[in-house]
């Protein structure tokens, strides 16, 4: 009887928690510009890569392609010459010989995180105040930069980053995390910010001042985190500077993925979060509303019992589906739908990369996979407790308490 009261409870907390975070996302301005466009300081965008995929050239094409009235200097920072994605940068630059942008070769790399590493000869290569830090799998809309930096135009503002969306679900295992990624990791950021000011960064894309990356000891005290994103904007938001969340959202294109990829990924995704935020990632679980009512299903085999699963279940598809289609309804790409993941026909490689999965999964409704993704994530959400060690472009780390890296 106890048992069956604390799961009805915990069944309906998770709706409760549910139907918060859809609404912490409604009332959220998304893709909203602004009105005055006036302000556009110089600035650096610095943007460290590494290989190649079938995206890369577009995306960093559209960065090439903006809109922007201000200097904008743009610095391409590789570890190697003989890196892949040379060869599409040295095409674009030659293709836009008007823009001041170069492709930077990196020197030896310190620290455990390269990423940083290479921004770290980057920063010093910059020379205007204001800094854009773009990973390489980004896709942004021609007037990205100048809504991206309109925040900063405040001086309490430290920091500004944006919302972004998994573009190419290709594979199964894609669209999975394609549904953590677009229902449920934005909105649950906003949820968070109704509790509190936002202290911590996501790392798609981020602008700030050169004063404030200063202040928190530039990104060599970075060097061997591997939440750079979260690290940067924490430690800029303890310095009393707030962090603005900027309306537009930006498109991340990766490569195609099989299960193990995906997997690492949600893992090393979890481990960070659980390291960084150990207590609000703990209590996490108590959202998943596919998980709590299934087990109150499980202990109470009733009519009623099915009732409520069956509610809540419905409930929990309704919100991930509609939190998807309002991250969609405009990008980079022009006006997309949720349901255009099932309609499209993957590539040859994606099929290639996805063989661990039935081609007939690729029409699984959305419907199931929300309720699939759930109860995967469950299981995620354990493993994050149960280890440190992580695998990071193809490297094999060991997690310290402390959020910091150390390769094995």
């Amino acid at each position: 009887m106890l048992l069956n009261t604390i799961l009805l409870a915990l069944a309906l907390l998770s709706l409760a928690l549910t139907l918060w975070q859809w609404f912490a996302a409604w009332r959220f301005p998304l893709h909203q510009r602004v009105a005055d466009r006036s302000w556009t300081p110089a600035l650096t965008l610095l943007k460290p890569l590494k290989g190649r995929d079938a995206e890369t050239e577009a995306c960093l094409r559209s960065w090439l392609a903006q809109e922007y009235r201000g200097d904008v200097q743009i610095l391409f920072g590789v570890a190697s010459a003989q890196d892949p994605v040379c060869d599409v940068v040295r095409r674009l630059l030659q293709a836009s010989p008007a823009r001041d942008a170069q492709l930077v070769v990196c020197g030896p790399l310190q620290g455990a995180n390269l990423k940083v590493s290479k921004l770290m000869q980057l920063e010093s290569m910059a020379k205007h105040e204001v800094l854009v830090i773009s990973d390489a799998d980004v896709r942004v809309p021609p007037d990205f930069l100048v809504h991206l930096v309109a925040p900063l135009k405040a001086p309490a503002v430290g920091l500004v980053n944006c919302f972004y969306r998994l573009a190419n679900p290709a594979t199964f295992a894609m669209r999975w995390e394609a549904v953590a990624v677009n229902a449920d990791f934005w909105s649950q950021v906003l949820q968070a910010q109704m509790l509190k000011p936002l202290d911590f960064a996501l790392g798609a894309v981020m602008a700030t001042r050169r004063a404030q990356l200063a202040e928190v000891g530039g990104f060599a005290a970075l060097a061997d985190c591997l939440a750079d994103d979260y690290q940067l904007g924490h430690r800029i938001a303890q310095r009393g500077h707030s962090i603005s969340l900027c309306p537009v959202v930006v498109e991340c294109w990766s490569e195609p993925m099989g299960w193990r990829a995906v997997w690492k990924h949600q893992l090393r995704w979890a481990r960070t979060i659980r390291v960084c935020q150990p207590v609000p990632y703990f209590f996490s679980i108590l959202s998943n509303a596919t998980l709590w009512p299934g087990l109150w299903l499980l202990a109470n085999r009733s009519l009623g019992g099915l009732l409520l699963a069956v509610a809540c279940w419905l409930v929990r598809i309704w919100t991930a589906l509609h939190l998807q289609q309002r991250l969609s309804l405009s990008g980079p790409s022009g006006p997309t739908g949720v349901a255009a993941s099932c309609n499209e026909q993957p590539s040859p490689q994606a099929l290639g990369s996805s063989r661990s999965a039935p081609q007939a999964l690729g029409c699984v409704p959305e419907a199931v996979l929300v309720l699939l993704k759930d109860m995967l994530q469950a299981t995620v959400w354990l493993l994050a407790f149960l280890g440190n060690r992580i695998e990071w472009r193809g490297e094999k780390m060991h997690l310290r308490r402390d959020g910091t890296l150390v390769r094995q």
